[in-house]
């Protein structure tokens, strides 16, 4: 169970904080070729042993979530197979501080979509309830089964728990945090630790800001278990909600999340408070083409640096040699448009290079190289993500019979094998 805590902490703790896109959502055509992909993969994978290595599941992990960012940079720079040209056509928002506010345009090419600014003054929070740091040996709750009641948007929840002979602080909050978070009920629950090594635990609402006049988002009370609920101190409130404050175009306004349009032609996203006013309005076209550019090679990078990471620890270097050599077989090609590779493999963009070959009579040339570049990228991602275990160290036990083997579509490319008890 080490192995599962520590690949899942990793997760969470270096890509959980993700917000998700709308290039995220898929047809069911997409999921499933995808699905058949992952059957192909299984079925044409020799049975192996992983290394037990800790930094097997870390990598695995970091395969997959770079090969989405590739995924999705392409699909904010292109959709549905369009040429990159298309891009010129498009409209695109830009904030003049993204750090701040993130801005994605939604409305129609035929919309009136007027520049405007916005401060960000505080942004919309959650309620967090934070309970008693116990000592996770210790043994502060008897024997027998208790029960707590949460009200939440207008419902109310009973949530009962046992607890055994014997077991400990920790064991009875990790038992409640998994029970919270599997409820689903909008709650977000977690364990944190003091510097004493004492444990808490700590509830989030998903939700942020407060509608009709109400003080909470979220209730905690027992009648009957109201000892060990008074124990557990998880109705104690750290921070209660509160909404988002910030000017449009010099006007205050308030709002219960940080994730709003405006006009209905530009959607928001509050990140946090703004140094000034942030000017939202529409890139030119060769500048939209180069922030969708940047974003790729960005996500490019990203991927080059796992392999490098990965390579510093072990001999196996197929995942850093696979991509880096897209870079190095295009160079010519690539360095003609403006982007160019360092000793590493690392590509960057010169944005006036890149607007000095589509404003020349060789644009036709330099968009099939921007479009051959996305493919070739597009496929290596794709090929990354259905079976990231190809690229870790492991040992073949035994191949598969040629020409009658089976499909497996449960076993996802070995991909699961890496939260597997390695004692077996």
């Amino acid at each position: 169970m080490s192995r599962i805590d520590t690949a899942y902490n990793y997760f969470m703790t270096t890509y959980g904080d993700n917000i998700g896109s709308r290039y995220e959502s898929h047809k069911k055509s997409e999921l499933r070729d995808t699905y058949n992909k992952i059957v192909k993969a299984n079925k044409e994978s020799p049975l192996y042993k992983i290394k037990d290595s800790e930094d097997i599941g870390q990598f695995a992990i970091d395969i997959k979530e770079h090969a989405n960012s590739i995924a999705l940079s392409i699909s904010n720079l292109t959709a549905n197979g369009e040429d990159i040209s298309s891009v010129l056509d498009k409209r695109i928002a830009n904030s003049s501080q993204p750090e701040s506010v993130d801005v994605v345009y939604v409305g129609d090419s035929s919309d009136d979509a007027e520049d405007f600014e916005i401060q960000v003054n505080n942004l919309a929070q959650p309620q967090i309830n934070r309970g008693n740091y116990l000592p996770p040996d210790g043994h502060s709750f008897e024997e027998g089964q208790y029960s707590f009641d949460l009200d939440i948007r207008n419902h109310s929840y009973e949530f009962q728990f046992n607890v055994n002979r014997g077991e400990t602080n920790l064991s009875v909050q990790d038992k409640i945090v998994r029970l919270l978070n599997t409820s689903d009920v909008g709650l977000k629950a977690s364990l944190i630790t003091n510097s004493q090594k004492a444990n808490a635990i700590e509830i989030s609402s998903k939700a942020t800001g407060l509608n009709d006049d109400k003080d909470l988002l979220f209730d905690i009370s027992s009648n009957i278990s109201w000892r060990e609920l008074n124990t557990l101190g998880i109705d104690n409130i750290l921070q209660k909600p509160s909404n988002s404050d910030f000017k449009l175009n010099g006007v205050s306004h308030q709002s219960v999340s940080n994730t709003f349009t405006v006009n209905k032609t530009y959607e928001l996203t509050m990140k946090k408070p703004s140094n000034g006013p942030v000017n939202i309005g529409l890139m030119n076209d060769t500048e939209a083409l180069s922030t969708g550019v940047n974003q790729l090679l960005f996500s490019y990078n990203g991927m080059i640096d796992v392999g490098l990471r990965y390579t510093s620890g072990h001999q196996n270097r197929a995942l850093f040699n696979e991509i880096s050599s897209i870079g190095r077989n295009m160079a010519g090609r690539l360095a003609a448009i403006g982007i160019d590779a360092d000793s590493l493999g690392h590509l960057s963009l010169d944005s006036s290079t890149l607007t000095d070959a589509i404003n020349s009579g060789n644009r036709e040339e330099a968009f099939a190289t921007l479009n051959e570049f996305k493919a070739v990228i597009r496929s290596a991602a794709t090929k990354a993500s259905i079976n990231p275990m190809q690229y870790v160290d492991k040992a073949i036990v035994e191949y598969k019979n040629p020409g009658k083997t089976l499909a497996a579509p449960y076993a996802t490319s070995a991909y699961s094998g890496m939260m597997c008890n390695y004692g077996l």
